[in-house]
Protein backbone atom coordinates (compact mmCIF):
# COMPACT_ATOMS: atom_id res chain seq x y z
CA UNK A 1 0.00 0.00 0.00
CA UNK A 2 1.30 3.50 -0.84
CA UNK A 3 2.09 5.86 1.97
CA UNK A 4 0.48 9.29 2.00
CA UNK A 5 3.75 10.84 0.81
CA UNK A 6 4.09 8.30 -2.05
CA UNK A 7 0.49 8.89 -3.19
CA UNK A 8 1.07 12.64 -3.31
CA UNK A 9 4.24 12.17 -5.38
CA UNK A 10 2.47 9.80 -7.79
CA UNK A 11 -0.51 12.10 -8.39
CA UNK A 12 1.15 14.39 -11.01
CA UNK A 13 2.32 11.41 -13.05
CA UNK A 14 -1.20 9.96 -13.02
CA UNK A 15 -2.68 13.24 -14.23
CA UNK A 16 -0.16 13.43 -17.08
CA UNK A 17 -1.00 9.89 -18.10
CA UNK A 18 -4.72 10.69 -18.23
CA UNK A 19 -4.13 13.80 -20.33
CA UNK A 20 -1.80 12.12 -22.81
CA UNK A 21 -3.28 11.46 -26.32
CA UNK A 22 -4.48 7.98 -27.03
CA UNK A 23 -2.30 5.79 -29.24
CA UNK A 24 -3.21 6.00 -32.91
CA UNK A 25 -4.69 2.51 -32.96
CA UNK A 26 -7.02 3.34 -30.07
CA UNK A 27 -8.45 6.50 -31.58
CA UNK A 28 -11.72 6.44 -33.48
CA UNK A 29 -11.12 5.58 -37.13
CA UNK A 30 -12.09 8.39 -39.53
CA UNK A 31 -15.45 7.91 -41.22
CA UNK A 32 -15.15 6.42 -44.68
CA UNK A 33 -17.39 8.16 -47.19
CA UNK A 34 -18.58 6.32 -50.24
CA UNK A 35 -17.30 7.74 -53.49
CA UNK A 36 -19.98 9.79 -55.25
CA UNK A 37 -21.77 7.91 -58.01
CA UNK A 38 -22.45 9.12 -61.52
CA UNK A 39 -25.82 10.93 -61.34
CA UNK A 40 -28.71 9.22 -63.12
CA UNK A 41 -31.17 11.22 -65.23
CA UNK A 42 -34.47 9.44 -65.96
CA UNK A 43 -36.39 10.40 -69.12
CA UNK A 44 -39.99 9.15 -69.17
CA UNK A 45 -42.02 8.21 -72.22
CA UNK A 46 -44.97 9.54 -74.20
CA UNK A 47 -47.99 10.70 -72.17
CA UNK A 48 -46.15 9.83 -68.94
CA UNK A 49 -44.47 11.77 -66.13
CA UNK A 50 -41.54 11.36 -63.69
CA UNK A 51 -43.69 9.29 -61.34
CA UNK A 52 -43.15 6.18 -63.51
CA UNK A 53 -39.62 5.81 -62.12
CA UNK A 54 -40.61 5.04 -58.53
CA UNK A 55 -39.62 1.35 -58.53
CA UNK A 56 -36.26 1.81 -60.25
CA UNK A 57 -35.38 4.78 -58.05
CA UNK A 58 -36.09 2.68 -54.95
CA UNK A 59 -33.87 -0.12 -56.26
CA UNK A 60 -31.03 2.31 -56.94
CA UNK A 61 -31.39 3.81 -53.48
CA UNK A 62 -31.16 0.30 -52.04
CA UNK A 63 -27.91 -0.08 -53.99
CA UNK A 64 -26.48 2.98 -52.27
CA UNK A 65 -27.47 5.89 -54.48
CA UNK A 66 -28.40 9.07 -52.65
CA UNK A 67 -31.51 11.04 -53.58
CA UNK A 68 -29.14 13.83 -54.63
CA UNK A 69 -27.77 11.52 -57.34
CA UNK A 70 -31.14 10.62 -58.91
CA UNK A 71 -32.97 13.05 -61.22
CA UNK A 72 -36.27 12.61 -63.07
CA UNK A 73 -36.80 15.02 -65.95
CA UNK A 74 -40.39 15.99 -66.67
CA UNK A 75 -41.40 17.42 -70.04
CA UNK A 76 -44.24 17.94 -72.51
CA UNK A 77 -44.22 14.76 -74.60
CA UNK A 78 -46.19 16.22 -77.51
CA UNK A 79 -43.35 18.25 -78.98
CA UNK A 80 -40.59 17.64 -81.50
CA UNK A 81 -37.67 15.41 -80.55
CA UNK A 82 -35.05 17.31 -82.53
CA UNK A 83 -36.34 20.90 -82.56
CA UNK A 84 -37.48 21.26 -78.95
CA UNK A 85 -37.08 18.38 -76.53
CA UNK A 86 -33.47 17.29 -77.03
CA UNK A 87 -32.32 20.88 -76.44
CA UNK A 88 -34.34 21.09 -73.23
CA UNK A 89 -32.86 17.80 -72.07
CA UNK A 90 -29.37 19.15 -72.79
CA UNK A 91 -30.08 22.17 -70.59
CA UNK A 92 -31.40 19.91 -67.81
CA UNK A 93 -28.31 17.67 -67.95
CA UNK A 94 -26.07 20.75 -67.77
CA UNK A 95 -28.01 21.85 -64.69
CA UNK A 96 -27.54 18.43 -63.06
CA UNK A 97 -23.81 18.50 -63.79
CA UNK A 98 -23.45 21.97 -62.26
CA UNK A 99 -25.48 20.97 -59.21
CA UNK A 100 -23.57 17.74 -58.55
CA UNK A 101 -20.14 18.68 -59.88
CA UNK A 102 -20.18 15.53 -62.03
CA UNK A 103 -18.44 15.52 -65.39
CA UNK A 104 -20.93 13.02 -66.83
CA UNK A 105 -24.37 11.59 -66.13
CA UNK A 106 -26.07 8.29 -66.86
CA UNK A 107 -29.38 8.44 -68.77
CA UNK A 108 -32.19 5.89 -68.49
CA UNK A 109 -35.05 6.46 -70.93
CA UNK A 110 -38.34 4.66 -71.38
CA UNK A 111 -40.20 4.46 -74.70
CA UNK A 112 -40.32 7.89 -76.42
CA UNK A 113 -37.71 9.14 -73.95
CA UNK A 114 -35.21 6.93 -75.76
CA UNK A 115 -35.54 9.00 -78.95
CA UNK A 116 -35.26 12.31 -77.11
CA UNK A 117 -32.13 11.24 -75.23
CA UNK A 118 -30.54 9.57 -78.28
CA UNK A 119 -30.91 12.73 -80.31
CA UNK A 120 -29.28 14.67 -77.49
CA UNK A 121 -26.37 12.22 -77.35
CA UNK A 122 -25.86 11.96 -81.12
CA UNK A 123 -26.56 15.50 -82.30
CA UNK A 124 -26.81 17.70 -79.20
CA UNK A 125 -23.40 17.34 -77.61
CA UNK A 126 -24.47 14.65 -75.17
CA UNK A 127 -21.71 12.22 -76.18
CA UNK A 128 -19.31 14.30 -74.10
CA UNK A 129 -21.64 14.46 -71.09
CA UNK A 130 -23.15 10.95 -70.91
CA UNK A 131 -21.41 7.87 -69.51
CA UNK A 132 -24.11 5.17 -69.76
CA UNK A 133 -27.29 5.36 -71.87
CA UNK A 134 -30.17 2.91 -71.34
CA UNK A 135 -33.31 2.42 -73.41
CA UNK A 136 -36.27 0.53 -71.94
CA UNK A 137 -38.71 -0.42 -74.72
CA UNK A 138 -37.62 2.48 -76.91
CA UNK A 139 -39.05 2.71 -80.46
CA UNK A 140 -35.51 3.24 -81.70
CA UNK A 141 -36.32 2.26 -85.28
CA UNK A 142 -39.91 3.50 -85.16
CA UNK A 143 -43.19 1.87 -84.27
CA UNK A 144 -46.26 1.41 -86.45
CA UNK A 145 -48.58 2.12 -83.52
CA UNK A 146 -47.52 5.78 -83.67
CA UNK A 147 -49.49 6.22 -86.89
CA UNK A 148 -52.63 6.23 -84.72
CA UNK A 149 -51.82 9.74 -83.47
CA UNK A 150 -49.37 11.00 -86.10
CA UNK A 151 -51.99 13.13 -87.87
CA UNK A 152 -52.22 15.65 -85.03
CA UNK A 153 -49.18 15.00 -82.78
CA UNK A 154 -45.56 15.83 -83.66
CA UNK A 155 -44.09 13.36 -81.17
CA UNK A 156 -46.13 10.56 -82.72
CA UNK A 157 -44.86 11.53 -86.17
CA UNK A 158 -41.31 11.38 -84.80
CA UNK A 159 -41.93 7.80 -83.62
CA UNK A 160 -43.28 6.48 -86.94
CA UNK A 161 -41.04 4.18 -89.01
CA UNK A 162 -39.01 6.18 -91.52
CA UNK A 163 -39.61 9.54 -89.83
CA UNK A 164 -36.99 12.29 -90.03
CA UNK A 165 -35.96 11.55 -86.44
CA UNK A 166 -35.79 7.76 -86.84
CA UNK A 167 -33.85 7.93 -90.12
CA UNK A 168 -31.28 10.38 -88.79
CA UNK A 169 -30.73 8.46 -85.58
CA UNK A 170 -30.17 5.28 -87.61
CA UNK A 171 -27.78 6.89 -90.06
CA UNK A 172 -24.09 6.10 -89.69
CA UNK A 173 -23.14 4.93 -86.20
CA UNK A 174 -26.21 4.14 -84.07
CA UNK A 175 -24.14 4.23 -80.87
CA UNK A 176 -21.58 7.01 -81.35
CA UNK A 177 -18.84 8.24 -79.05
CA UNK A 178 -17.43 6.72 -75.88
CA UNK A 179 -20.92 6.33 -74.34
CA UNK A 180 -21.87 2.83 -73.18
CA UNK A 181 -25.26 1.84 -74.66
CA UNK A 182 -27.82 -0.75 -73.55
CA UNK A 183 -31.36 -1.61 -74.59
CA UNK A 184 -33.97 -3.83 -72.96
CA UNK A 185 -36.82 -5.13 -75.11
CA UNK A 186 -39.84 -7.41 -74.82
CA UNK A 187 -41.23 -9.96 -77.27
CA UNK A 188 -44.74 -9.05 -76.08
CA UNK A 189 -44.55 -5.26 -76.30
CA UNK A 190 -47.97 -4.01 -77.42
CA UNK A 191 -46.70 -0.47 -78.13
CA UNK A 192 -43.42 -1.00 -79.99
CA UNK A 193 -44.08 -2.78 -83.29
CA UNK A 194 -42.03 -4.57 -84.47
CA UNK A 195 -40.42 -5.73 -81.22
CA UNK A 196 -36.94 -5.67 -82.74
CA UNK A 197 -37.21 -1.91 -83.22
CA UNK A 198 -35.56 -1.51 -79.81
CA UNK A 199 -32.06 -3.08 -80.18
CA UNK A 200 -29.23 -0.95 -81.56
CA UNK A 201 -26.04 -1.92 -83.33
CA UNK A 202 -23.16 -1.53 -80.88
CA UNK A 203 -25.33 -1.69 -77.76
CA UNK A 204 -25.80 -4.34 -75.11
CA UNK A 205 -29.25 -5.58 -76.20
CA UNK A 206 -31.12 -7.63 -73.60
CA UNK A 207 -34.45 -9.43 -74.18
CA UNK A 208 -36.60 -9.40 -71.05
CA UNK A 209 -39.08 -12.10 -72.04
CA UNK A 210 -42.80 -11.50 -72.43
CA UNK A 211 -43.59 -8.20 -70.74
CA UNK A 212 -46.02 -5.44 -71.65
CA UNK A 213 -44.59 -2.06 -72.61
CA UNK A 214 -44.92 -0.38 -69.21
CA UNK A 215 -44.13 -3.50 -67.21
CA UNK A 216 -40.44 -3.06 -67.91
CA UNK A 217 -40.54 -0.12 -65.49
CA UNK A 218 -41.29 -2.33 -62.50
CA UNK A 219 -39.83 -5.68 -63.50
CA UNK A 220 -37.23 -6.93 -61.00
CA UNK A 221 -35.04 -8.73 -63.56
CA UNK A 222 -35.02 -5.68 -65.84
CA UNK A 223 -34.12 -3.45 -62.89
CA UNK A 224 -31.26 -5.77 -61.95
CA UNK A 225 -29.98 -5.67 -65.53
CA UNK A 226 -30.13 -1.87 -65.65
CA UNK A 227 -28.34 -1.51 -62.33
CA UNK A 228 -25.63 -3.97 -63.31
CA UNK A 229 -25.08 -2.08 -66.56
CA UNK A 230 -24.83 1.29 -64.79
CA UNK A 231 -22.24 -0.22 -62.47
CA UNK A 232 -20.13 -1.50 -65.36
Amino acid sequence: MLTTRQAILALPALCLALLAPLPAHAQDAPAVRAAPRVPVVFVHGYNADPGVWGALREDLRADGYADSELFSWGYDTHQSVNEVLSGRLAAYVDQVRRQTGAARVDIVGHSFGSLVSRWYVKFGGGAAAVDHWVSLAGPNHGTSTAWACALWDQACRDMTPGSYVVKNLASGDETPGAVKYATFWSACDEVVNPDDSVPLAGALNTPVGCLKHNDLLGDEATSAGVRAFLAS
